[in-house]
């Protein structure tokens, strides 16, 4: 089974849209196989976006992701990466589509609700900085 990280973001949790979120990816036939409430740390952040290090959106990028809890997870299932991304929706909310993610649930490009792998690759990348294998259940 293909695995993808989501972040719900401190604005969608915050606002306790947590469970909301997770029945859109349950609905959708995907099975939570990890997730914890955090508090990201800057070094947390820079390990999770170092691509984005000296790019200028990158201190109010770590600004937001520290500035309160997050909920971290793993969904397993036939082409979860590519599915997630489309219930999440464009990044920015006033061009997603309805009924997705942050069509629902973002206020603009920056406080966008959630973060999901990209590619097999981020998300062989992106889950580690999160979870051990022990606190992964299949």
């Amino acid at each position: 089974m293909e695995k993808t990280l989501v972040l719900i973001k401190p604005d969608a949790f915050g606002q306790n849209h947590a469970g909301d979120i997770l029945k859109i990816y349950e609905d959708a036939g995907f099975k939570i196989v990890a997730a914890k409430v955090m508090q990201m740390t800057e070094s947390l952040a820079a390990k999770h976006y170092v691509e984005h290090i000296g790019r200028p959106y990158y201190p109010a990028l770590v600004e937001f992701m520290t500035s309160a809890p997050i909920m971290a997870l793993v969904l397993s299932g036939d082409n979860v990466i590519k599915k997630v991304r489309e219930l999440n929706g464009a990044t920015n909310p006033a061009e997603a589509a309805e009924g997705t993610v942050r069509k629902l649930y973002a206020a603009d490009k920056t406080h966008n609700a959630v973060h999901a792998s990209d590619s097999p690759e981020s998300s062989a990348r992106e889950i580690p900085i999160f979870f051990s294998a022990c606190e992964m259940f299949y």
